[in-house]
């Protein structure tokens, strides 16, 4: 097997052992009980609608006494108002001109969430506080308002950002600063500033909030260790990228040994050749051949 051939399985090798660490790494656990939670509610804002709701309208629902403290709301809207006007005020969502959904539909339902009490066990933050509730913010289908378990709808601003005006925010304690916090409909947390004290924005649906670093003694010890993972992480990479290159160095040492044993022997062949008999003259010892071609003849064996 040539050196090419040897780093082709040493490659593979390599990658198998060190893939599990980066995918441990890069990977977002999804919060399962959270999207539960947002079929739950949507069956239960729908349920807020009377048999003709109004379009523009918002509905309140209300939610099992299990859930209680959670406040729900529905407001259906046609696609087409929604693009060209927006909404002015749907609780603490301002929806401006130029949001669409994707894929259209000829009516949709906004439904709104407050989780209060509940924002932290639904959507945990470890090193961060909550200065407000969390927000949600999720479009679907409107065609059936009798159906559970929809798909939201893609549902995006394309010209200003939605903004979130929260109502209920906590003051900032000393020496930390407040930013706006923004859970996709995948896993995702991102972060922004909180702009004229109480304010966020968003282009996405999804749930929102206020939060600040938690002030603990161990003065960022989760931050450190945050950097001594990665640190292990990128350290790790190396250490196999080294294994590998060394492996790769051994494979050709072991050629070139190769190589150069089989050089000297043939040098030694080379060297040797067939070996001659030796006979003694006097007190020396010189080579002579032990066959010889052609016998020699007298003159006289040739006279008649």
């Amino acid at each position: 097997m040539g050196l090419l051939g040897s780093l082709a399985m040493l490659v593979p090798l390599t990658c198998l052992f060190w893939l599990p660490v980066l995918i441990m790494a890069q990977s977002t656990p999804m919060n399962g009980s959270a999207r539960a939670l947002d079929a739950l509610l949507q069956d239960y804002a729908f349920r807020a609608f009377v048999v003709r709701p109004k379009t523009g309208i918002p509905y309140d629902g209300v939610v099992p006494s299990n859930l209680s403290g959670i406040n729900i709301t529905a407001m259906r809207l046609r696609s087409g108002s929604l693009r060209s006007k927006g909404v002015k005020m749907y609780k603490e969502f301002e929806i401006p001109i130029g949001v669409v959904e994707q894929p259209y539909v000829e009516r949709l339902v906004l439904v709104y969430q407050n989780l209060g009490d509940w924002s932290k066990l639904y959507y945990p933050l470890p090193n961060y506080s909550y200065l407000a509730p969390v927000l949600g913010l999720l479009a679907y289908n409107a065609s059936n308002l009798s159906a559970t378990n929809l798909p939201e709808l893609d549902f995006r601003a394309f010209g200003d950002p939605i903004k979130i005006k929260f109502s209920d925010v906590q003051s900032t304690p000393d020496g930390s600063v407040p930013m706006c916090v923004w859970f996709d409909l995948h896993g995702s947390v991102n972060f922004s500033n909180v702009t004229s004290g109480n304010e966020c924005s968003t282009i996405q649906q999804g749930h929102f909030s206020i939060v600040t670093g938690s002030i603990s003694p161990s003065g960022g010890g989760e931050e450190k260790k945050s950097h001594r993972k990665v640190g292990i992480i990128v350290g790790s990479v190396l250490g196999g990228l080294a294994l590998l290159v060394l492996l790769a160095v051994l494979v050709l040492w072991a050629r070139k040994c190769k190589q150069t044993k089989e050089m000297q022997e043939m040098e030694k062949a080379a060297e040797v050749g067939e070996a001659l008999h030796m006979t003694s003259v006097g007190d020396t010892k010189a080579p002579s051949a032990t066959v010889t071609r052609t016998q020699p003849t007298l003159e006289s064996e040739y006279v008649p």
